[in-house]
C-alpha cells in the first residue's frame, strides 16, 4: 500500500516538481493549497484540495481523509522585498500558518515532516562555501520566519517526537526536463527566468543589481540548483524520516557558484540570442557570495546534484519557457 504525503504548497514551482517525482516513487501526494500564488494546472499526480493554513480544521480534515503519513512543507511566501515592506504578512502566512500546520499533524498523528527552508536563514555569511554549523542570523523577514519554523521543529520534535527534515535551498532554477511543469512567479524576480525573458523579448533588459561586489566581474555569486534535484533531495528526506532516522538541517547545493554575468553569458550561449542588461544600485541585504557546502546531505541523504550544471538548468527553464509562448 502507497503511502499517502500531504503536500503544502503542492500547486508552486518546488512543491509541484516534488510532486511528480513523489508520484514516480510510488507515493500518493495529495496537495493543500490556497492557489493564492500556485498554479492549478501544475497539480498533476494527485488530488487538490483548495485550503489555507490558517484553516486548521480543513487541515485535520485533509489528513485524516487521505490517511495521510507524512507532510512536505513547501507553503510559504517568499519575496525578500515583499517581507522587508509587510513583515507582518510574512509572519501571519510563514509562521503562524505553519504553527497551524503543526498543530493540525499533532491532532491527526502524523509525526514527519520534511520542511521547505532557505539559506536565507545565514543572513550574510563570513565563510563560503556555507556549511550547516556556520550562524543563521537573517538579514530580512522572510529568513527570519523559515529560522523560526526550524528552531519550532526543534523543539516540536523534544516534546512531541515529530521528527523533521528542513532542507536550506540554495537558488533553484531550471524547469522540468519532460516540459510538463516549471517556474512562473508573479511578480518574477529570480534571475534565470528573467535573463530567459530578456533573451525571449518578453522583456526589453535584465538589470544587474550590483556590479563593484568584490568578485572577479564585479557581480554576485549565486550556487544554482536544478528542481529536480531539489525533488530528489525531498524524497530521499522523506525516505530518511520513514526509515526512522533523525532529524536533520541540510544545506541543498552544488558547491559552487556562478555570478550574474556568468548566467548572462550562459543563457546568450544556450539561447543563441543577445540578452541585454542593465547596471543598478546593489540591492541592500545581498551578500557578494552565496555558496553551499552540500556535502551532509551526502552523507545523511546520499544526495548529490546530478543536473544542476549551469546550462543544463537554463536549456531546461528555456525549453519550458518556449513552450508556453506558442
Amino acid at each position: 500500500m502507497s503511502h499517502s504525503v500531504l503536500v503544502t504548497g503542492g500547486a508552486g514551482y518546488i512543491g509541484s516538481h516534488a510532486c511528480k517525482i513523489l508520484a514516480r516513487a510510488g507515493y500518493q501526494p495529495i496537495v493543500f493549497d490556497n492557489l493564492s500564488r500556485g498554479h492549478r494546472e501544475a497539480v498533476r499526480w494527485g488530488p487538490l484540495i483548495e485550503g489555507d493554513l490558517a484553516d486548521p480544521e480543513r487541515l485535520v480534515m485533509a489528513l485524516q481523509t487521505h490517511r495521510v503519513s507524512a507532510v512536505m512543507h513547501f507553503a510559504a511566501y517568499a519575496y525578500v522585498g515583499e517581507s522587508v515592506a509587510d513583515p507582518a504578512l510574512y509572519y501571519r502566512n510563514n509562521l503562524a500558518g505553519t504553527l497551524s500546520l503543526l498543530e493540525a499533524t499533532r491532532q491527526a498523528g502524523v509525526d514527519k515532516i520534511v520542511f521547505s527552508s532557505t539559506c536565507a536563514t545565514y543572513g550574510l555569511p563570513d565563510v563560503n562555501p556555507i556549511r550547516e554549523t556556520a550562524r543563521q542570523l537573517p538579514v530580512n523577514p522572510y529568513g527570519e520566519t523559515k529560522l523560526a519554523i526550524e528552531r519550532a521543529l526543534r523543539w516540536y520534535g523534544e516534546a512531541y517526537r515529530i521528527r523533521s527534515v528542513s532542507l536550506r535551498y540554495f537558488n533553484a532554477a531550471g524547469a522540468d526536463s519532460d516540459g510538463e511543469i516549471g517556474e512562473c512567479h508573479e511578480p518574477e524576480t529570480h534571475l534565470i527566468p528573467l535573463v530567459l525573458q530578456a533573451a525571449l523579448g518578453q522583456r526589453s533588459h535584465v538589470e544587474i543589481y550590483g556590479v563593484d561586489y568584490p568578485t572577479a566581474d564585479g557581480t554576485a555569486i549565486r550556487d544554482y540548483i536544478h528542481v529536480e534535484d531539489l525533488a530528489d533531495a525531498h524524497l530521499r528526506a522523506l525516505e530518511h524520516l520513514y526509515a526512522g532516522r533523525e532529524s536533520a538541517a541540510l544545506n541543498l547545493g552544488v558547491g559552487r557558484g556562478h555570478s550574474v554575468r556568468e548566467v548572462i553569458t550562459a543563457a546568450e550561449a544556450v539561447s543563441g540570442r543577445t540578452v541585454r542588461w542593465r547596471s543598478a544600485a546593489r540591492r541592500a541585504g545581498d551578500p557578494p557570495v552565496l555558496v553551499a557546502d552540500p556535502s551532509l546531505a551526502a552523507e545523511r541523504l546520499g544526495w548529490r546534484a546530478q543536473y544542476s550544471d549551469l546550462h543544463t538548468i537554463i536549456r531546461t527553464a528555456l525549453a519550458w519557457h518556449e513552450s508556453r509562448t506558442r
